[in-house]
């Protein structure tokens, strides 16, 4: 990739829009700009400067054409539109090259016709992602900041974008950075011993060794332990509700989301299909998948409906097992949190209004219940039976009582769902938290190596053979911010990006 060249590209969505940013960037930006502008001011770092975007040469250029003596003589040019121009010098830029940013209207012929009009000029189209590429080739960000560029444009919730802007910040390059230290002063020393026998350098003794080791890998095992919490932020999670007909799984996806999603009717087996929408609980992305209800079924159209709920409970990161508090608990009710518990689940006790006011053809028999208050679904699946049979660890089968026509206990099963994805320790967790798969492949990679090294140590190996695995420690670290990469990976991560980034 030619760095020397200038790049322009629409900066911001593609349709039609208020506002939008055609973006220059490279040593010829102004001067590529310049013809097409007229402006009220000259050009000047960090200011914006309102101006029209006019066809460079205008009807001067027809009169040359034509041969006529005034031709030399400016004449009134062809304007095209308004604009407020800003210009970024170098090296204080986001490239550290010169920019040149034109805001005009965002009508997509006019956006175009810029574009052109720099490519005629001498600039070339920006491949995607390349501005932020030249940003990190330039030292302006490393990589795990240019990553997260791309993370705060695809945020879906504010959370989210909150974690990719302290990524931005450097985040993880901070955390990571200490660590890296004690492991080049680990080497340092190592090298030394080597290098400088001869002149009484000690060699550290095994205990030593053993401990930088300790002291790098504790804070690395931390760092990758954040990584379950990190994927949830950055990918979301999938949710089902699964229960026997009539439960008022619908009616509960419909609260959940907050408006009339998915069709309910007093009549059981209403929902056939699967029923999704994505909301956001405590900032992360949560797919809810509405499924319809559980029983034998009564015809073809309710078998394949039945057997895309058992594919979504089998799917599902976290389940809500939905059961009637007017009814009894059944055997279909155990059965479906039996595997439900195969996952983390919660038992939602759902219409517990219709249990409170006596209403509902059940309500002559309470819904059974543990003398502490626990439904007996939740009792039996945490605490067993004694019956010989595997039984989930207490408190993995939590419960809930909600209803869905009244909004009692939504709040709490919100809460409830965010407990079990690590919301409530997420929300305190350090900042710079792993939430890239690469990152955490990177990690273990380093992992792996410093276990070698320590199991190097314990065989008594020669220094020189241990310092290959502490470089192949090393190496995936400056993986993640970029000390060491090949092109091949940094094709792969900026190809993502969206052409104008």
């Amino acid at each position: 990739m030619n760095l020397d060249d200038t790049i322009v590209a629409i900066a911001t969505p593609p349709g039609r829009g208020g506002i939008g940013v055609v973006r220059l960037s490279g040593p010829d930006a102004r001067k590529i700009a310049s013809p097409m502008l007229r402006l009220k001011h000259e050009l000047e770092p960090g200011r914006a400067v309102f101006g029209e975007l006019a066809e460079p040469g205008g009807e001067a250029a027809e009169l040359r054409s034509a041969g006529q003596p005034g031709a030399a003589v400016p004449t009134q040019t062809t304007r095209i539109d308004e604009v407020v121009v800003t210009h970024f010098a170098k090296p204080h830029s986001y490239t550290t090259d010169d920019i040149i940013e034109i805001s005009a209207h965002g009508s997509p012929v006019v956006l175009r016709h810029v574009v052109e009009l720099c490519v005629a000029a001498g600039a070339r189209l920006a491949e995607p992602g390349e501005f932020t590429m030249r940003a990190f080739l330039n030292g302006r960000i490393d990589l795990t900041q240019a990553e997260a560029v791309r993370d705060l444009i695809d945020s879906q919730t504010l959370y989210q974008a909150k974690v990719a802007a302290q990524q931005l910040e450097g985040a993880l390059s901070r955390r990571l950075q200490p660590i890296k230290q004690k492991l080049v002063e680990l080497i340092a020393l190592l090298e030394a011993g080597i290098d400088f026998a001869e002149d009484d350098v000690s060699v550290l003794p095994d205990a030593t060794i053993l401990e930088h080791i300790d002291a790098v890998r504790a804070p690395l095992e931390l760092l990758a332990a954040s990584f379950a919490y990190g994927k949830m932020v950055h990918e979301g999670l999938t949710l089902a509700i699964v229960g026997r007909p009539n439960v008022g799984k619908s009616s509960l996806f419909n609260r959940l989301v907050e408006r009339e999603r998915a069709i309910v009717t007093a009549t059981p087996g209403t929902t056939r299909d699967l029923v999704s929408e994505t909301v956001a609980i405590g900032g992360i992305p949560v797919r809810l998948v509405d499924t319809a209800g559980i029983r034998q079924a009564l015809d073809e159209a309710e078998s394949i409906g039945i057997r895309k709920s058992m594919e979504a409970l089998a799917d599902a990161d976290l389940v809500l097992v939905v059961t009637d508090a007017s009814q009894p608990v059944t055997e279909e009710d155990e059965e479906l949190a039996g595997q439900a518990t195969q996952r983390a689940a919660i038992v939602v006790e759902n219409k517990c209004d219709l249990r409170a006011s006596g209403q509902g053809s059940g309500a002559s028999t309470p819904s059974p219940t543990a003398p502490e208050g626990r439904p007996k679904i939740a009792q039996r699946f945490s605490a067993g039976t004694g019956s010989g049979e595997e039984r989930v660890p207490e408190g993995r089968l939590s419960h809930v009582r909600t209803s869905a026509i009244t909004g009692e206990g939504i709040a709490e099963l919100r809460a409830e769902i965010l407990r079990h994805v690590g919301g409530e320790a997420g929300a305190q967790a350090e900042a710079g938290f792993l939430t890239n798969v690469r990152h955490q492949g990177l990690i273990q990679d380093s992992w792996t190596a410093l276990d070698a090294a320590r199991n190097a140590v314990a065989g008594k190996v020669p220094h020189e053979m241990l310092l290959l695995d502490l470089y192949n420690a090393l190496r995936p670290l400056d993986a993640i911010t970029g000390a060491t990469t090949t092109d091949d990976i940094l094709n792969l991560i900026f190809s993502t990006f969206c052409v104008g980034k």
